[in-house]
């Protein structure tokens, strides 16, 4: 109905327009007559079904190799998460082992946390000269350097060491602390080195098999 409005309102509009149109002469009669000839506008080159379907492929083609591409990539990430997996089992595994294995060394490192417990309970009691004879004289004493040994045998990780040292120097404070009698000095030397131990357990897996922490 619009076009049919449309067309009525303004006629011309589906009308040859003056520049679509040429003269064309012919006889009639002996009379000369012109004849309109309509000439069809540039419309765009036809595309041909080959053409298309050639376009189509391509572009189909293309998202192929994207999407083979990325699956490729994601292949890949895969397979080094998987191979992380492996290698972090084998490591548990062999960590277990070595912690199965080692009940000597666990000896020593109950050894420490008995200690460590009768050294927290003097220093709480104000008791440094108990806390002393604890500890021993020098931290070259026997039981500290079998504890070290046992450390040392069981730690591999990096972050494991670094509680090894944490420890240690800790420990080393606390006896210049107890021999000086620094109540305070004592009580913070004291917990950093009990920490170190604990967090020393947990990271190595430990914290199952030994008693009092």
């Amino acid at each position: 109905m619009k076009m049919a409005a449309s067309f009525l309102s303004n006629p011309t509009t589906f009308l040859p327009s003056s520049s679509s149109l040429t003269s064309q002469k012919h006889t009639v009669k002996g009379i000369s007559v012109c004849k309109p000839v309509c000439r069809l506008p540039n419309y765009p080159p036809h595309i041909s079904k080959r053409s298309l379907s050639i376009n189509l492929t391509s572009l189909f083609l293309l998202s192929l190799t994207g999407n083979a591409n990325a699956a490729i990539l994601e292949a890949d990430d895969d397979l080094e998460l998987l191979e992380k997996v492996k290698q972090d089992r084998k490591k548990r595994i062999e960590k277990q082992t070595v912690l199965n294995s080692s009940n000597k060394d666990k000896e020593y490192l109950q050894d420490v946390i008995y200690k460590l417990s009768k050294v927290g309970q003097a220093i709480e009691n104000n008791d440094l000269p108990s806390a002393g004879s604890i500890l021993g004289q020098t931290p070259d004493v026997d039981w500290l350097k079998k504890a070290n040994a046992a450390l040392s045998q069981l730690s591999s990780s990096p972050e494991e060491k670094a509680e090894v040292d944490t420890f240690n120097s800790s420990l080393t404070s606390l006896y210049s602390s107890v021999t000086k009698n620094d109540i305070e000095g004592s009580k913070s030397a004291f917990v950093d080195s009990a920490s170190a131990f604990e967090k020393w357990t947990t990271l190595t897996g430990l914290t199952g098999q030994l008693k009092g922490l």
